[in-house]
């Protein structure tokens, strides 16, 4: 008869991202390629010809991965900084008063609970950056521009350094770790996530990475990247400021609605390894604000057409994501809540009860759409000069497309026949009429 422990922690059979060798792919290269969208952006163009001259030259692209080039990515004051920047967000998330909710039901029984201050947490650190504008002036915040390398390499040696903390400590006896990251091999486990919950007493790693250091990275790091503006033209263009609006609002939005995140796929069911450590730290904190620092370099005037046609973009896609978002979680938290008596669901064999109208009845995720809708919003006020700026709707697109397909496959397994049943009715998986 099978242990308590092998009925929780089953053996992993079936790799995603190509297995072992997508994950290694993943560790070596992602942190490369954010290195070479921030050094590959120079104020003669993104990518800059001196990049492309190097990439082209085999020589000269040995000198690029030289031990002296290498060594440059380090800065002593950017990484003291970053540490100290880490430090502040943990002593608020202790500190800051916060509602204490429940997670959902873990495989063992347990429901987690999960300290609810990321909002608050938030609105500190703008009014601590608001009060650095108003008494020493704009100049301090030059710093995150002057050290951006510097602080973007402390920031990835930090996610490979949490993700092989909770990798070790994922083999303590009496941890529940994730469907998918529990098959024996150490680079796929410690990309995937090994670990269901990682914590340190109350403290939950996962849910702490999720949206504390990321997130707030992007937004002061915006904000940095519009007074590196201000600081060399002596204004700040509408695009800038566009970017600004709309990124500030989709990070403030995020941990406003922190209890959100606590039925996604990143909480119930993904590991917390490198995939998750180095995405929301390195990736969503570093990579995400390109478009901002991409106006920082070369900035780009926008007529009043275009601006209309941006502002209109990001008001449609965030209408479709924010509303289809609340609607799921109103009906997920309260199903006969009466301002949802006009919803139209199944119910499946194990009591779920799947919407088949409004939002839901027009794409199984169409909340994607409206995410994909407002990157594009983000990234046209950079123009057409460059290609750069446009990397995150590609990828962005690449990602929601395969975050569909896993989703797809989580709901064939859990729900079989009423999973078929419910494709039936809502035809379509993200684009109505489309795809």
């Amino acid at each position: 008869m099978p242990s308590k422990k092998a009925l929780h922690n089953p053996k992993t059979t079936e790799y995603e991202f190509l297995g072992p060798i997508g994950a290694f792919l993943m560790i070596t290269v992602l942190p490369s390629l954010v290195y070479l969208l921030h050094l590959g952006c120079q104020p003669e163009g993104c990518p800059s010809p001196a990049l492309v001259n190097q990439l082209l030259n085999p020589r000269k692209l040995a000198l690029f991965f030289s031990t002296e080039n290498i060594l440059s990515l380090f800065d002593l004051q950017a990484s003291i900084a970053y540490i100290g920047y880490l430090s502040y967000l943990i002593l608020a998330w202790y500190l800051i008063p916060g509602r204490w909710v429940e997670g959902t039901q873990l495989r063992d029984g347990r429901k987690l609970k999960y300290k609810e201050n990321g909002f608050r947490s938030m609105m500190l650190t703008l009014s601590i950056i608001g009060c650095i504008v108003l008494f020493k002036g704009y100049k301090p915040l030059l710093f995150i521009y002057d050290h951006f390398i510097g602080l973007m390499t402390c920031s990835v040696i930090v996610s490979f350094s949490v993700a092989i903390y909770v990798y070790l400590a994922s083999f303590q006896e009496g941890k529940l770790l994730a469907l998918g990251g529990n098959s024996g091999n150490i680079i796929y486990d410690f990309m995937i996530g090994r670990e269901l919950n990682p914590r340190i007493g109350s403290f939950d790693i996962k849910y702490f990475i999720e949206l504390r250091p990321g997130i707030t990275e992007w937004t002061i790091i915006n904000i940095a990247m519009a007074v590196k503006q201000y600081h060399d033209l002596g204004y700040i263009t509408i695009g800038m400021i566009l970017v600004i609006i709309f990124q500030g609002w989709y990070c403030i939005d995020s941990v406003y609605n922190e209890p959100a995140v606590l039925t996604t796929m990143d909480i119930t069911t993904d590991g917390f390894g490198w995939m998750l450590s180095f995405g929301n730290i390195t990736w969503l904190g570093f990579l995400y604000p390109l478009q901002a620092r991409y106006l920082a370099l070369r900035p780009n005037h926008l007529s009043w057409l275009e601006i209309a046609i941006i502002v209109s973009l990001q008001t449609i896609g965030y209408t479709i994501f924010r509303g289809a978002n609340n609607e799921k979680n109103a009906f997920r938290n309260n199903p006969k809540d009466p301002k949802l008596k006009d919803l139209k669901y199944i119910t499946t064999e194990s009591g779920s009860k799947l919407i088949v109208s409004s939002w839901w009845g027009k794409a199984r995720h169409i909340n994607y759409l409206g995410d994909w809708i407002m990157s594009w919003a983000w990234c046209l006020p950079c123009g057409f000069n460059d290609i750069f700026p446009y990397f995150y709707v590609v990828y962005f697109a690449v990602l929601l497309i395969h975050r569909e397909l896993r989703d797809e496959e989580k709901c064939k397994k859990k729900y079989k026949k009423d999973w078929d049943r419910y494709c039936e009715i809502v035809k379509y998986r993200i684009i109505p009429g489309i795809y």
